[in-house]
């Protein structure tokens, strides 16, 4: 069992390691610690006020060390499970595919909404009152300020790429003044500032945004307008590692399947820890919950090289994108 004290200590020692240099192979493996890491989406002080009840709750009801990772960015918490530094962690849809093919992950869950249906949007967001509108954005003019999501990001890179950007042959470092890459807490105020003309962002951000209550929060929404909006993208993969032991997979498994689950007055407790880490509670999921971000990556692939018009990379991302069709026919009939 870990005490809030221990929580917030461990998270501000992991998410400072995780800012820094790239991870390297863990030197210990102790099999009663699990290190679940986290993406900073917004700062870390905020992350670890919202996290540290369900980390006690997973520390309680499994009996393991649970020890939160913050990564400054999507690749620290992918290198990190690389080097086996983390045992499981929260991914968004792209980065999850790449913890999948590149640090021998698994994907065992995925989260829901808190209420609603599942899914969000990737957005571009502007300053209320600028005049800036996408068709503007889209001239490329090399006039505009834009800030993207880290590279690994499904909301803030992948989705406008394979749904605005690339199907007009726009590289967007060709194509604004400057491109500036953060966090999706970080843009929204870059725009509402007049830092940044325009931003990529989430829908479920947005929404976090404006539930906070800090004035600068408040007037940070007040100032934003939505000009672009993606089809619905799935919701965030939950991803451990392939190798992890089988009793402690089950375990976790057994924690993240029953959390927030009943009408009893402690999954009515569990419900509102879990939103305040914005989910509902977690469904199982494997391999196939990926198929919608890979094909959103062929997709982005073959209309890059029919641009650039490279036959071979055309045939190789349809083949791709063929495969993923495939696999999406399968488990429909399945």
């Amino acid at each position: 069992m870990i005490s809030r004290k221990s929580v917030l200590g461990l998270a501000l020692l992991a998410g400072l390691a995780a800012c820094g240099k790239p991870a390297q192979k863990a030197a210990t493996a102790d099999p009663d610690v699990i290190r679940f890491s986290i993406a900073s989406t917004e700062n870390v002080q905020a992350q670890q006020k919202s996290w540290t009840p369900f980390l006690e709750d997973f520390a309680k009801a499994t009996g393991l060390k649970v020890q939160p990772y913050f990564g400054s960015n999507y690749t620290a918490l992918i290198e990190a499970m690389r080097f086996k530094q983390t045992e499981m962690g929260w991914f968004t849809n792209q980065s999850g595919l790449e913890a999948v093919r590149r640090s021998g992950g698994e994907v065992f869950a995925r989260t829901s909404k808190p209420q609603g249906p599942d899914g969000y949007q990737s957005v571009i967001v502007v300053r209320k009152g600028s005049g800036l509108t996408l068709d503007k954005l889209l001239k490329c003019d090399h006039t505009i300020d834009f800030g993207m999501g880290d590279a690994k990001s499904t909301s803030g890179t992948l989705a406008p790429m394979t749904y605005l950007f690339a199907p007009r042959n726009i590289t967007p470092s060709n194509c604004f003044k400057t491109v500036k890459s953060a966090n999706h807490e970080a843009n929204l105020l870059a725009v509402s500032t007049g830092v940044l003309d325009a931003a990529t962002n989430n829908t479920q951000s947005m929404v976090r945004l404006a539930s906070k209550t800090e004035p600068a929060a408040q007037a940070a929404m007040k100032n934003l307008q939505v000009i672009w909006t993606s089809p619905t993208i799935p919701e965030d993969p939950m991803v451990w590692r392939a190798d992890l032991d089988p009793a402690i997979k089950a375990k976790i498994a057994k924690f993240f399947f029953s959390y927030g689950v009943g009408d009893t007055p402690e999954a009515k407790r569990q419900r509102a820890v879990l939103k305040e880490i914005e989910t509902g509670p977690f469904h199982p999921a494997d391999a196939s919950h990926l198929l919608p971000v890979r094909e959103m990556e062929a997709t982005e692939l073959l209309i890059e090289a029919r641009n650039k018009k490279d036959s071979a990379a055309a045939a190789k991302a349809q083949a791709m994108l063929d495969a993923v069709h495939a696999e999406q026919k399968a488990k429909a009939g399945s």
